[in-house]
């Protein structure tokens, strides 16, 4: 009997670290992608399980090529994929579009619907011979309400979502889903860094989003397709 297999991608963040405990206690195996060798010790160490059930590669989820070739080694080694997490992203803003420079345009891009568009395609040849999948990405409440100073950010977000949507129909007649997770403010140590004057008390914490998120892996979730999840927490 195949066994249930999830790739989640940036894992070693605080979604990912919030998420990986609920794929572990359904019994998956895990694949986690990460760049900053420390965070995945971290994780193994939070999570002390061996590799029969962990596996962590470093990649730059933003190179199709080494994005391809971690998909290809979690599906050989596991036998198959069943979950896919795309998690890599980040924030940039303070700039409006006359002042923002094509370096910050570029990461935006890359971080944000690059790394996405990589990891949801390199995933899909190996999962629809899957009995079910699930294909979750991360959105952004800004990409509905355009706030000012962040206009790369907002519209990388913004085709996060429309691209997810677009996948959504096209996996129609497949056992696939694909959903995105539109959180507004998610309070992390990183963010919590990022705005330091903000008030987070009505955050949703990563535990809270990654609730939802085991919600989608479960049976009673399969006729939610195309679907942008709002988890904005009372921002």
């Amino acid at each position: 009997m195949q066994e249930d297999v999830a790739v989640v991608t940036g894992g070693t963040g605080g979604l990912g670290r919030a998420l990986i405990p609920y794929l572990i206690r359904r019994d998956f195996k895990v694949a986690v992608t990460y760049l900053i060798p420390e965070e995945a010790r971290k994780l193994e160490n939070q999570l002390g399980i061996d590799e029969d059930q962990l596996m962590l590669r470093r990649c730059d989820c933003t190179d199709a090529e080494a994005v391809e070739s971690v998909m290809k080694e979690a599906a050989e080694t596991f036998g198959g994929i069943n979950v896919v997490a795309a998690l890599v992203g980040g924030w940039a803003g303070g700039r409006d579009v006359a002042e923002t420079d094509t370096v910050r345009f570029d990461r935006m891009i890359d971080l944000n619907l690059r790394s996405t568009f990589y990891t949801l395609r390199a995933a899909i040849p190996h999962m629809l011979d899957a009995a079910w999948g699930r294909l979750i990405a991360v959105g952004s409440k800004a990409a509905f309400e355009n706030p000012a100073g962040q206009a790369v950010f907002n519209a990388s977000k913004a085709a996060v979502i429309s691209m997810v949507q677009s996948l959504a129909t096209e996996l129609d007649h497949t056992n696939l889903t694909a959903n995105v997770l539109v959180p507004a403010v998610i309070d992390t140590d990183a963010t919590r860094a990022a705005l330091p004057f903000a008030d987070y008390m009505h955050w949703p914490k990563p535990g809270e989003i990654a609730a939802v998120l085991d919600f989608l892996l479960s049976p009673g979730s399969e006729v939610i397709n195309g679907a942008a999840i709002p988890v904005y927490g009372k921002v």
